[in-house]
């Protein structure tokens, strides 16, 4: 999988830590709050938007008066808690990192998470010394499943996108990696269980744990 790899980079929920299923909860949680129910297959919409993209789609299509800025903010706080005290590391990511490092391989990660909480993961985990680039999707034109993300974390780690490599968990993510030229191996997770036979389609490889990739 790694022959003539020059960089990788990861996505950040539900492929370097088991986080997806807090966002049902918060964004219940946070429609109840305007005494709105969540729609059916709401989740599905979602998929690959940046933090920025998600606040405005559920300001146009709610009509929230809250500005975008605040709603992100709301956010960051009801997710803090989760992601300091209930949030963990997938299996095997801090052994695969290291032996990435061994390797001298740059590291970077590309989510559509918020900075704050990217942050705070990567701090609480000891694993930011990993990563020579870390951005949002929010630092770029379009999120996923446009490769705006990836294209500017490769130019970052000083790489052509065609010697990349990329771990993600979503297919919205894994086109995103696609459409940037990047090789993409996707990675199981409990949230997208049900979209493993099309994750399989789109993605190079496909893994359970990292542990896999290192054998």
């Amino acid at each position: 999988m790694l022959t003539d790899i020059q960089a990788v980079i990861f996505d950040l929920d539900g492929t370097l830590i088991d986080s997806m299923w807090l966002w049902q909860s918060i964004d219940e949680e946070y429609l109840k709050l305007h005494h709105i129910d969540m729609p059916d297959g709401f989740q599905d919409d979602l998929e690959g938007m940046s933090f920025t993209e998600t606040a405005r789609y559920f300001k146009e299509r709610f009509q929230l008066s809250e500005s975008i800025e605040k709603i992100k903010d709301d956010w960051n706080k009801m997710a803090w808690d989760y992601y300091a005290h209930r949030v963990d590391l997938k299996d095997g990511v801090v052994a695969f990192l290291d032996y990435l490092r061994n390797k001298e391989l740059p590291i970077g990660i590309g989510t559509s998470n918020s900075r704050e909480l990217v942050e705070l993961v990567v701090s609480k985990y000891h694993i930011e010394k990993y990563f020579t680039s870390i951005r949002t999707s929010c630092e770029v034109d379009k999120g996923k499943p446009h490769p705006d993300i990836y294209l500017k974390v490769a130019s970052d780690l000083g790489v052509d996108p065609s010697t990349c490599l990329v771990f993600e968990d979503i297919p919205n993510g894994i086109v995103a990696a696609k459409r940037a030229g990047m090789k993409v191996c996707a990675i199981e997770d409990d949230f997208s269980k049900a979209m493993k036979d099309r994750k399989v389609e789109l993605a190079d490889y496909f893994i359970e744990s990292y542990y896999e990739v290192m054998k």
